[in-house]
């Protein structure tokens, strides 16, 4: 997961640009198709968009580009994390560490759904546009297997590293959804799940006390 941040100011702009190439691709080929949501545990299968050449799908109603580009990006984020927080109970020593992990694992499970709604009801299939991205906040392949083969102590700090990456960098994105996104119950998912990944935050740093 890399160290760089993307600030609330620079999100409009990023997420704009994100947006730009997601939504120009078009979803990829049959196999991403809106009513495909990938089943817990796994990723969804996804065609690269330099390779794709389907027709333009833009956002409908009262969505605009920022609020897409944040689902696209969020999902897979939190598909991600739920992986990271999933290994936990049986790689830990510290039942803190367990209680936290099954706790967020459920947490963002369900917050997984609710972007996937808000996804489906834009009118923009489901293509996991950042697949092999290496992005802020993002815990990519590679480090989940690092994490995997950690043990111990070795383990939970990883796990608390890459936990925090994650919570921070949601809360961030989720603020410039605020500020830049137009559909009024994304917004207000963003809201929420800034107040409670701030709190999950909090939680995580506890674990040092």
């Amino acid at each position: 997961m890399r160290a760089v941040t993307i600030g609330a100011p620079l999100l409009a702009v990023i997420t704009a640009l994100l947006v730009a190439r997601c939504v120009a691709a078009g979803p990829a080929q049959s196999v991403a198709s809106h009513h495909h949501h990938p089943q817990e545990g796994t990723s969804a299968v996804s065609t690269p968009v330099s390779a794709v050449s389907t027709p333009v799908t833009t956002p409908s109603g009262s969505f605009n580009a920022t609020d897409v580009a944040w689902l696209q990006l969020m999902i897979p984020m939190t598909e991600q994390a739920v992986r990271l927080l999933d290994l936990a109970p049986d790689k830990t020593a510290d039942p803190r560490i367990t209680r936290l992990a099954e706790s967020l694992s459920a947490d963002h499970r369900a917050e997984l759904r609710r972007l996937h709604g808000l996804l489906d009801r834009s009118g923009v299939p489901y293509v996991n546009v950042h697949e092999g991205h290496n992005i802020p906040g993002m815990v990519t392949t590679d480090e989940l297997k690092v994490i995997t083969e950690a043990e111990g102590a070795a383990f939970d700090r990883l796990f608390a590293d890459h936990t925090r990456d994650y919570l921070k960098q949601s809360v961030l994105v989720a603020q410039g959804e605020q500020g830049s996104g137009a559909d009024a119950d994304t917004k207000a998912f963003a809201a929420a799940m800034a107040k409670t990944h701030t709190g999950e935050l909090a939680r995580l740093a506890g674990l040092g006390d």
